[in-house]
């Protein structure tokens, strides 16, 4: 498996360059939607909109490969995805956890703390490096940003309102197209 510290630090200033935020990279090895080849995710976001749309994607994707034939730091067969974070985005940052306070929240901690490792709640906000979740049967739970594995949003109405299409130009246009009823001809 690559060194994923590395490729971050290769990859983040491409990120940069274009206005972008560098959420995740990611290395899955059993391959991707039905491929044999593993597979380098790499998750960006402008900041501004907490989305990427499909450009942005083949911007980054361009940038990111340019780089790699050039430094060649992957030495197997692999295959690129470059994505926007979704709706129901990875938490990778200790950033996140704040920007997504009063969100719902699924949390795998790297190893268990008071007998706990999975947290599921809302989020309730950050202090330093600790984190704090108001998990529904526990109550507030503290941990540090340290002993997180993994962590993700929940697909709750509150998300999807809160991450409405930021430019809904045209969404509620219906254009109505006359039928055409060849029998009617006769």
């Amino acid at each position: 498996m690559p060194d994923l510290d590395k490729l971050s630090i290769l990859i983040a200033p491409e990120a940069k360059a274009l206005g972008f935020s560098l959420v995740r990279v990611a290395w899955f090895s059993n391959g991707a939607q039905g491929s044999d080849e593993p597979t380098l995710q790499v998750m960006a976001e402008r900041p501004e909109t907490r989305q990427l749309n499909i450009d942005d994607c083949a911007a980054l994707s361009h940038r990111i490969s340019d780089l790699f034939d050039e430094l060649d730091p992957i030495v197997e067969a692999y295959r690129l995805e470059v994505s926007s974070p979704g709706i129901d985005r990875p938490l990778t940052r200790l950033a996140d956890f704040a920007d997504w306070v009063g969100h719902e929240a699924k949390i795998e901690l790297s190893e268990p703390m008071d007998g706990r490792k999975n947290i599921r709640g809302n989020l309730a906000g950050v202090e330093g490096e600790e984190i704090h979740v108001d998990d529904r049967k526990a109550g507030r739970l503290t941990f540090p940003f340290s002993a997180l594995g993994h962590a993700k949003l929940l697909l709750t109405d509150r998300l999807i309102a809160s991450t409405a299409p930021i430019n809904s130009d045209g969404a509620d246009e219906v254009k109505a197209e006359p039928i055409h009823d060849e029998a009617q001809e006769d």
